[in-house]
Formats: structure tokens, sequence, C-alpha cells
């Protein structure tokens, strides 16, 4: 499915959009007011990551950044690291 998270299964949510108008109070203003409230949709952050399989080998997956950091995945090296001639 698109836009979903394949680890965790994150998807959009649903929210408002608050428009405000006026001067906090703090600042001198008589206070802001809530001039409109629409409907939006959060999505997550996603990115393509390459990542490797318990098996072997590799899969290219759509994961969300909170996954990546967490270490829910773990990334696919890229190239061997280098060894020095023994």
């Amino acid at each position: 499915m698109a836009r979903v998270c394949e680890v965790c299964g994150k998807g959009p949510q649903m929210g408002n959009r608050v428009e405000t108008r006026g001067k906090a109070k703090y600042l001198g203003g008589v206070g802001t007011k809530k001039t409109g409230i629409t409907r939006r949709q959060f999505r997550p952050n996603l990115q393509k990551v390459r990542t490797a399989i318990p098996g072997g080998g590799t899969k290219t997956l759509k994961v969300c950044v909170q996954c990546i950091r967490s270490g829910a995945i773990r990334k696919a090296v890229k190239q061997k690291p280098f060894k020095l001639p023994s």
C-alpha cells in the first residue's frame, strides 16, 4: 500500500489546520482568535531504504524514519569494509 510504513504499518492520519489571527496577549495584543479550521492529512516521513534480510540479501522497503532511528531495521552494507593486505 502507498504511504504506509512496511515495518510498523504507520499511515496517514487526519487532523485540523487551525488558522489564527491577532497579536498574542504577552506581546501587547488582545489575544489570538481562531478564524478557520479545515481538515488536513498528516503523512508519515517515509524513506526508501535498502535493508538486509535475515536470510541474506537485500530488499528495498518504504520505512518511516522512526523505525530507522529506533533500529527496527538493519541497513544493507553498500560496500565491504577496506582491508589491508597482510
